[in-house]
């Protein structure tokens, strides 16, 4: 499995997928069973889950726990992970050969790869694939007895010191970073299986400011009653006292899995792939009618369920327009995987757009159809040298919208390119889809579509329904006041908001 490509100043936010979240959850047969040939259209994000659990947390312990004074170039993660997968793979073929030569049995055949059955025409969001011949759960043994204490010396030390009540039973650590912890638990009185991220923002400034940036967004589109798409908080633990409060306790819905790992371990038909641009983009919506950009958008920060459910999370980059001319520091943050930057990000154009966004969005659907990132570049000139492969060299007019001085030196150093045809890049694509993707990625972005044009737009006719997207009212300049002043506010201010903040919030679970 290849490694998850993640932003190094990202907290541990996105979950990571497991057929095993809990304990107590029910084993299920792997993806080639005998009735691997009849899954269902949603059943691909439960294969991709219940498949890569070692993987996931592997890689989750090993790529999340980032220094935010140092950048993890993702390529080199990308071929420590295949290099390690070839060997496994490689071990595992010698030991099988020579076990059958021992025994003197002939070859098995491998069972035939499942392919994936085509999603039926959609005409409604509310029409979207639903799970069908979903496999018998095999009851688990009961638990054994423990001696008093053993449970507690069998858990992690992350584990043991997740202070979050007897409300919830806490499960597995699914996730670690730098200044927090994940772990999977369920709500006692319900029985919900739920995500808690365990968030130590204030041993630094930007931690901090990304944890109350993270926590009024989400707060402020749940209230809106527009998150269908996007991460929600479900209760949040508050703290014994102001004096004692070092620790964030956010509950969220727990989601299987990352579009990341689906596109790495199925292939996704057409109708995949609109359904899941349909709901990005329908997130996206309420936060650009809010006057606010994600600036992080990537498979990885695009959870799913076993329902094909998708939810954006991780908002510690998102900032508002509204605000952005008056912060000089708007872009000295922007650390989002490269992979998925607009070009204007990287060239210093004179004015930052929702178009950054839209973008991501393009290139996320590009990876989709392809099962590969359009732009894997390995550093800045060769992340910008690919994108002008694809693009073409730009025009005079979008060459003098460059900021940078230096850039315009560096784009007029390299040999003219002309664009490329989609239709070549893309062979499986549409005509709709080549469409979609021509007006997502074009060099300029005030030639790109906005959200609402990428919704109404044909790729997408199958789902869009204009009086089921709403929107957000405009958020108020102040409400992102300590990113305006960020160089002078201190961590004690942000601590006092962030406290404020978590007392004032009415829980979902109880």
């Amino acid at each position: 499995m290849a490694a998850v490509l993640s932003n190094p100043y990202e907290p541990a936010y996105a979950l990571t997928s497991s057929s095993r979240i809990c304990p107590d959850a029910p084993m299920t047969p792997g993806p080639c069973s005998a009735s691997s040939s009849t899954m269902s259209p949603a059943e691909i994000v439960s294969v991709a889950a219940r498949t890569t659990i070692s993987q996931s947390q592997a890689y989750t312990r090993s790529t999340t726990a980032r220094d935010p004074s140092r950048y993890v170039d993702p390529e080199h993660a990308a071929a420590a992970a295949a290099a390690a997968a070839a060997a496994a793979a490689n071990a595992a073929s010698r030991q099988l050969s020579h076990h059958i030569q021992n025994k003197a049995q002939p070859q098995p055949q491998a069972p035939p790869q499942a392919q994936l059955p085509q999603v039926p025409q959609q005409q409604h969001r509310s029409q979207a694939p639903q799970p069908h011949n979903a496999p018998a759960q095999q009851p688990r043994p009961a638990p054994q007895p423990q001696q008093a204490g053993a449970e507690q010396r069998a858990q992690p030390k992350s584990l043991i010191s997740f202070n979050v009540g007897s409300r919830y039973k806490v499960c597995d650590v699914i996730g670690e970073g730098a200044y927090g912890v994940v772990c999977s638990a369920i709500h006692r009185s319900t029985g919900q299986k739920v995500a808690i991220k365990k968030i130590q923002p204030f041993e630094h400034q930007m931690f901090a400011l990304r944890t109350l940036r993270e926590l009024k967004l989400l707060r402020y589109f749940q209230e809106c009653d527009v998150s269908e798409n996007i991460i929600s908080i479900l209760d949040i633990i508050k703290p014994a006292s102001y004096e004692s409060f070092q620790e964030v306790y956010l509950i969220q819905e727990l989601m299987e899995t990352d579009l990341h790992r689906v596109i790495r371990t199925q292939h996704l038909s057409d109708d995949h792939c609109q359904y899941f641009t349909y709901q990005i983009l329908r997130a996206l919506k309420p936060m650009h009618c809010a006057e606010v950009i994600h600036r992080d958008l990537k498979p990885g920060n695009v959870l799913l369920n076993a329902n094909c459910d998708l939810k954006v999370c991780d908002f510690g980059l998102a900032r508002s327009l509204l605000t952005a001319e008056e912060d000089t520091g708007f872009m000295t943050e922007y650390v989002a995987t490269r992979w998925y930057r607009a070009p204007e990000i990287m060239l210093t154009f004179k004015r930052y757009t929702k178009a950054i966004d839209v973008w991501s969005v393009g290139c996320i659907l590009a990876e989709m159809l392809t099962g590969k990132p359009l732009f894997p570049g390995r550093d800045y000139h060769d992340q910008l040298s690919r994108i002008l492969e694809l693009l073409g060299t730009p025009t005079l007019e979008e060459f003098y919208n460059i900021n940078s001085r230096r850039s315009r030196d560096y784009i007029r150093s390299m040999p003219f390119k002309k664009r490329q045809d989609f239709r070549r890049v893309f062979p499986m694509a549409t005509a709709e889809a080549l469409d979609f993707l021509t007006r997502t990625l074009t060099f300029d972005p005030k030639k790109r579509m906005t959200v609402e044009e990428c919704l109404e737009h044909p790729y997408l006719a199958a789902y869009h329904d204009a009086d089921d997207e709403p929107g957000a009212p405009p958020l108020d300049p102040e409400f992102f006041h300590f990113d305006m002043k960020k160089n002078s506010v201190t961590k004690e201010e942000l601590r006092r908001e962030t406290y404020d903040q978590i007392m004032e919030f009415q829980p979902l679970l109880r």
